[in-house]
C-alpha cells in the first residue's frame, strides 16, 4: 500500500480488477444510467429507495447468473405506471473493466428475440456477441452480501448451497454448466415419475429414467466433488482469523460422505443405483432423496466452536464477511485477481472495530468494493480512500466530500 502526503491510503495490487464505467438502460429504476470510476472503494449513500441497491444488482449482472435478487430478466426491466401487463422493456448493462490482462468491456441485457417474455439474456465482450453468460466469468467474478443474507445460517439449506455455488464459480466458470444439466435432469425424473410418459399416460420408460439418473450421478458428484474441493481451499484461509473470526467450513450430504471413502466413479455407481432404487418411493413423494440438490454447507465459530446458525446476529454478520474476505484472498492466491465486492448496507450490525477493519482489510487488499448505506457518517475512515456518490430519485452524483 502507498501513503500519499494527504494520508490517504490505496493499494497496488497487480490483481486488482476494477471497474471504470458502468452503464445502465432501463434497469429497474433508472432510465439510463453513466457511472465513471476509478480503482478504488466506492460508497453509494443516500435515502432508502433511492437506488443504491439496483446499482449494485446491475453489476451483479455482469457475472454468470441471475444477480443479487435472483430475478427472472423481465422483472428488472423498467417499468412505468402507464405500461401495460404485457410492456417488457429491453434492459442493459455494460462495463468497462481494468484487469491484470488489460482492459476489456462487457455487457449484457435481455434478448428479445422471439418477442414475449423470453428468458434468455445476451453477452457481448468488447463488443462481440459470445454464445453463454459463462464467457463473463473470464474477466470478472464478483461477490456480495446483501441484508436478506443475515438468516443465511438460520433458515433453509438452499441459500447456503447457492452462496457455495457462487463462490466456486468465481474460480470455475463450469459449475454452472454442471449444476444446471444436474438440476434439469432432477426435474425431468421428477417430471416423469409423477406423470408418465408425455402425451401417452404410460408409465415412465425405465431407460428414459436410467438415462436421466446416469446424468444426475456423473453431474452431480462433479458438483459436489467441486463443493468439497473449494471447502478445502477456502478453509485454509478462513481459519485465519483475526478482526474478523476464523471460520471452519464443511459440505455434508450422502453424495458428498460417498466421495470420502473412495473414487469419483464408485459414488456415481452409489448415487446412481440409489437413484433407481428410490424410484417407487419417489413416484409418491415427487422429491428425490439425496444428491447435491440436498447438501448443505455448514459453518463454524473457531473462536467459540459454536455453529454458525446458533451465533449471534452480529456474529453470523462476521462470519460472512470472514468467508467472503478469505474467498478473496484465495482468488488473488490463486487467480492472480481479485473479485468485485457488492456489499449492501454492509455496516448493519457492525460495531466501530469492526466496520474499520473491514475497510481495512478492503484497502490492503486492494479490492474495488461498491458499499451503500444511508449514513455517510459510517465511512467516514474511507473519507480519503475511497470515491463517494450521492443516490436519490434514480440520479447519481459524485460527492466531493
Amino acid at each position: 500500500m502507498n501513503t500519499d502526503d494527504a494520508g490517504s491510503i490505496t493499494a497496488t495490487v497487480a490483481g486488482q480488477v476494477s471497474l471504470q464505467r458502468l452503464s445502465l438502460v432501463d434497469f429497474r429504476c433508472y432510465r439510463s444510467l453513466r457511472l465513471e470510476a476509478d480503482a478504488r472503494p466506492v460508497i453509494l449513500t443516500g435515502p432508502n429507495g433511492a437506488g443504491k441497491t439496483n446499482i449494485l444488482e446491475a453489476l451483479s449482472f455482469l457475472v454468470p447468473g441471475r444477480g443479487l435478487r435472483s430475478s427472472r430478466l423481465n422483472e428488472v426491466a423498467r417499468s412505468e405506471p402507464a405500461d401495460l401487463p404485457t410492456t417488457s422493456r429491453i434492459w442493459a448493462v455494460a462495463a468497462d473493466l481494468k484487469t491484470p490482462r488489460g482492459p476489456v468491456s462487457i455487457g449484457t441485457g435481455r434478448d428479445d428475440q422471439g418477442g414475449g417474455f423470453r428468458e434468455k439474456r445476451h453477452v457481448r465482450i468488447d463488443g462481440a456477441p459470445v454464445r453463454s453468460q459463462s464467457a463473463l466469468a473470464d474477466h470478472l467474478s464478483a461477490q456480495w452480501l446483501i441484508p436478506q443474507m443475515d438468516r443465511l445460517f438460520v433458515e433453509g439449506p438452499s441459500a447456503r448451497r447457492r452462496f457455495l455455488d457462487r463462490l466456486v464459480f468465481g474460480f470455475d466458470a463450469a459449475h454452472a454448466g454442471r449444476v444446471s444439466a444436474y438440476e434439469h435432469a432432477l426435474r425431468e425424473r421428477s417430471r416423469l415419475l409423477r406423470h408418465g410418459q408425455p402425451d401417452s399416460g404410460r408409465p415412465a420408460d425405465p431407460e428414459w429414467l436410467g438415462a436421466l439418473e446416469a446424468t444426475m450421478a456423473s453431474r452431480g458428484v462433479a458438483v459436489c466433488a467441486a463443493r468439497l474441493n473449494l471447502a478445502a481451499r477456502l478453509g485454509e484461509f478462513a481459519a485465519l482469523g483475526g478482526a474478523f473470526p476464523g471460520v471452519s467450513i464443511a459440505v455434508d450430504g450422502d453424495v458428498e460422505r460417498w466421495l470420502g471413502q473412495g473414487p469419483a466413479l464408485q459414488a456415481e455407481d452409489r448415487f446412481r443405483d440409489a437413484l433407481a432404487a428410490s424410484r417407487r418411493s419417489e413416484t409418491e413423494n415427487s422429491h428425490a432423496g439425496l444428491g447435491p440438490h440436498r447438501s448443505d454447507l455448514i459453518v463454524h465459530h473457531l473462536g467459540t466452536g459454536q455453529v454458525a446458525a446458533l451465533c449471534s446476529t452480529g456474529e453470523q454478520k462476521a462470519l460472512l464477511i470472514a468467508l467472503i474476505l478469505a474467498n478473496a484472498r484465495l482468488q488473488a492466491a490463486e487467480r492472480g485477481s481479485l473479485p468485485l465486492l457488492l456489499l449492501d448496507e454492509v455496516t448493519a450490525h457492525l460495531d466501530e472495530t469492526r466496520r474499520e477493519a473491514l475497510f481495512m482489510e478492503i484497502l490492503e487488499l486492494g479490492i474495488q468494493a461498491w458499499m451503500t448505506g444511508t449514513d455517510t457518517a459510517l465511512f467516514e475512515p474511507l473519507a480519503k480512500s475511497a470515491q463517494f456518490f450521492s443516490v436519490e430519485n434514480a440520479a447519481v452524483t459524485p460527492n466531493g466530500s
